[in-house]
């Protein structure tokens, strides 16, 4: 967008020298007439026709990059995508704008800005000047709804009061097209002029009345040339109370065949598209289910406590450390660490698993969360926004709004659809009027009026939205969150799903597997000197011995030997703990327990041998457990016809083991973590788009680099925030359901799609009267108006079908299958 003067936040200016380089970068971009950098408030100002983009890029390339920010907008009275397009549209020339991004079935406008630029309540403004209300968004959810009932009261006192006004003209029109006798009655009595008269005031009543908010927002912006699906309504409907109001009052006017009123068409219009609206404003209403579910997770008070004293305070008066108090069956208010107490909690409504899961000291709680039987006590880590609950309603507020790919080609649609529509409508009376039949002017209004009623795009508008807010809270209660919206689509594409090991596919906490003693040696007694001699040991193999063994003594001596092991003095014996090659250099023979560590070592597992006194006393099998339900997670994907790999630092033999085990695909073995990037393109390379899965900082970059990057929710924030989609509770089933939901939400979009263009291109041609010449059939501005509300009702319906989504793992298939052992990681 270009500009002639514009003023915006610059970042990293630390002294003059800083300043100066920024306002010379600015000064080269072309366009820019004159250039100035502010170090007291960093602020930048240029003159000049140069794009925002082109500034930012230039500040970007000298290292002083401009502050952005993001504004969201509540916007009322559209009604169809035309309208979002102009939204759209007349917020991107606003000087400083990025982009913006107008979604429909929430009414709201994200944009994005040079922060400084321009506030939210010019941003408001300009929407104003395009034909709409808007304010800037606050985080009152309770103020929105109040919003939402209010605006869904007026639609039903508007449809009352229309339907009221429209009965008695229907029925006195159409009350002699069903019984024929009724029109003489009429005629006999209160006489047809009179009755003309009646339907004149009652359907101006509607018009001026319930009607107007088709003429306040579709009548100036016909005038501005940028018509939209209320200039159609309101073309529509004028044009029948017009042609109606000639041939009460002058009927001098019009071929004496053509005198006839359609007062009853503009008012049964009216109310229908009311109808619609109301229909659809409920419906709206419950695509942000999710969403109002979550926000009332949150507790209102939590019991504190403070000097001594617990009491009961805001949960805004809540600070990280405090001590919070929590009794049986109440909800956690915000997370922390668990201090005192031990109990169930009832973790589902965050990660989607229905089994409580059991909370200790030490244990985190996260807020939000139901407490089962026990009294627990913990202090507070993050309380606000930075709670779990919090960052999970923001993540799936922020995919809600995103449009995806598959929308494009009904944003280019919509960009020409509504004057092409009054372009047909035009020719359509035109048509009739030159080559119909007698009274041909009754036929051209009839037939030019259905084209405008039945051709309006609000169903095209809602196909994409309203699917995607649906899914996506769905999504957010099965415990996957999608942090960017688009990726719903490039998920359904991905051909292969690539799996980090340690932490994703395992546990990522190596444990003892199995146990051998020589013969003679006791093997609880050989694991208690092996597990005292490694307590000073940092390695995972170390901590898995000591979580096996009991009664473990302080070594008097201990000795680690690089690549082997180590030698220790424990109780006046003499140990060797390693590997086999540790016994080969010590000279010490297996003597029995060849096979069992050839059987260890086959398995994947990683064999620890131990010798005490120069004789080999036993051998053990230390391995990382993988995660429940992993099996049934892969054989899930295999269904779905999705290829499955693993990338892994292990070695090749571990790594065989745990994919024979999972009925993994394909192996990239002995991976270093700055390699996992390039083997996602290989794997891109020989099978198309990839998903990776994994946990890690050092997975950060296969992440970003694949089509789509899941996250396991308990990794770490590096991983997370590189990542498009996040698994709550850090089951790998979690990868089962993205995928099942995001193919649930392209189909539902195709479906809506579909429907939205097949009815447009099926119906305008009826409306026009295609069917006529065969059948003599001509379709009634009433039916057009039935047909058209109907058609974003089913839209919205369809979507709303997302929310009774089964899960794709039935409960408790993630835990399904032996719990299976594989080697320690190398990772």
């Amino acid at each position: 967008m270009a500009t002639d003067s514009m003023r915006f936040e610059v970042t990293r200016l630390n002294c003059g020298g800083c300043a100066g380089r920024a306002q010379k970068a600015l000064a080269a971009v072309p366009g820019v007439t004159d250039a100035s950098v502010n170090l007291a408030n960093r602020m930048a100002r240029v003159d000049g026709s140069a794009g925002v983009e082109a500034l930012r890029d230039a500040l970007d390339r000298a290292g002083y990059p401009a502050r952005e920010a993001r504004v969201t907008l509540a916007i009322d009275g559209m009604s169809c995508a035309s309208c979002v397009n102009r939204v759209e549209k007349a917020l991107s020339a606003v000087p400083g704008v990025l982009s913006a991004h107008v979604n429909l079935a929430s009414e709201s406008a994200e944009v994005r800005l040079l922060a400084g630029s321009v506030d939210g309540a010019e941003l408001a403004r300009v929407v104003g000047e395009a034909g709409y209300k808007a304010r800037p968004a606050g985080d009152d959810s309770a103020e929105r709804d109040a919003r939402k009932d209010a605006e869904l009261r007026t639609l039903k006192h508007d449809l009352i009061v229309a339907a009221a006004l429209t009965l008695p003209v229907f029925v006195l029109e159409m009350g002699g097209h069903i019984f024929p006798g009724f029109h003489h009655w009429i005629a006999s009595t209160i006489g047809t002029t009179t009755s003309w008269v009646l339907q004149f005031a009652l359907v101006t009543a509607v018009l001026v009345g319930p009607g107007r908010r088709f003429y306040r927002i579709g009548l100036p912006l016909l005038f501005k040339g940028a018509p939209d699906m209320n200039a159609l309504v309101a073309l529509g409907t004028l044009a029948a109370w017009g042609y109606s109001t000639v041939a009460l009052f002058l009927p001098g006017l019009l071929p004496e065949g053509a005198r006839a009123v359609y007062f009853e068409a503009a008012a049964v219009i009216v109310t229908l598209i009311l109808l619609g609206r109301f229909l659809e404003a409920r419906a709206k209403g419950r695509t942000g289910a999710a969403i109002r579910r979550l926000v009332g997770l949150r507790p209102a008070t939590a019991r504190v406590e403070r000097d001594g004293a617990i009491a009961e305070l805001a949960i805004d008066e809540v600070q990280p450390g405090d001590v919070v108090h929590v009794r049986p069956g109440e909800r956690i208010a915000v997370d922390g660490e668990l201090l005192t107490g031990r109990s169930y909690v009832d973790e589902s409504m965050i990660t989607g698993e229905p089994v409580p899961v059991g909370k200790g000291p030490g244990d985190p709680v996260v807020g939000g969360t139901v407490n089962g039987q026990g009294a627990l006590s913990f202090r507070a880590t993050a309380v606000g926004a930075d709670t779990m609950l919090a960052r999970i309603i923001s993540l799936v507020e922020d995919a809600q709004g995103a449009k995806l790919p598959i929308q494009a080609l009904a944003d280019r649609v919509v960009v020409w659809f509504v004057p092409a529509v009054i372009a047909a409508a035009a020719l359509t009376f035109l048509a009739w009027l030159v080559l119909g039949p007698s009274p041909a002017l009754t036929h051209a209004l009839v037939a030019g009026v259905s084209v405008l009623i039945i051709a309006c795009p609000c169903a095209m508008g809602l196909a994409t939205p309203t699917s995607i807010m649906v899914g996506t809270g769905r999504a957010a209660e099965l415990g996957v969150l999608f942090r960017k919206g688009d990726a719903l689509q490039r998920l359904e594409s991905s051909k292969v799903v690539a799996f980090d090991k340690t932490g994703t596919l395992t546990e990522g906490k190596p444990a003892l597997a199995r146990s051998e003693a020589a013969p003679g040696w006791d093997v609880a007694e050989v694991l208690r000197l092996a597990a005292s001699a490694e307590q000073g040991s940092e390695h995972p193999i170390a901590r898995a011995l000591e979580q096996a063994a009991e009664g473990l003594v302080q070594p008097e001596v201990v000795e680690a030997i690089a690549g082997h092991g180590l030698r220790a003095t424990v109780e006046g014996r003499r140990l060797l703990v390693g590997a086999k090659r540790l016994m080969v250099r010590e000279g010490v023979a297996m003597a029995g327990l060849e096979a069992a560590h050839d059987e260890i070592a086959a398995a994947g597992q990683t064999p620890v041998v131990v010798a005490i006194d120069g004789q080999v006393a036993g051998v053990f099998a230390v391995a990382d457990r993988v995660k429940p339900g992993a099996r049934a997670a892969v054989a899930a994907l295999h269904a779905q016809d999705i290829r499955v790999a693993m990338i892994t630092g292990d070695t090749q033999a571990t790594a065989r083991a745990i994919a024979a085990e999972l009925g993994i695909d394909h192996v990239e073995a002995e991976v270093l973590p700055e390699g996992k990037l390039a083997a996602v393109k290989v794997l891109r390379e020989r099978f198309g788009a990839v998903a990776f899965v994994g946990d890690g900082i050092n997975d950060a970059p296969a992440l970003a680099e694949a089509e789509v990057g899941i996250a396991i929710g308990t990794g770490t924030d590096v991983a997370i925030e590189s990542a498009d989609v996040v698994l709550v509770s850090g089951d790998v089933a979690g990868v089962v359901e993205a995928f099942h939901v995001s193919r649930a939400v392209l189909r539902n979009i195709r479906q809506n799609l579909f429907w939205a263009f097949g009815y447009n291109v099926a119906l305008i041609p009826v409306a026009a009267g295609a069917l006529y010449p065969a059948f003599g059939l001509l379709l009634s501005p009433m039916l057009a108006a039935g047909a058209m509300a109907l058609s974003s009702v089913f839209v919205l319906t369809n979507a709303l079908r997302l929310r009774r989504l089964s899960p794709a793992m039935r409960s408790g298939a993630t835990r399904a299958g032996r719990e299976t052992l594989v080697a320690e990681p190398a990772e």
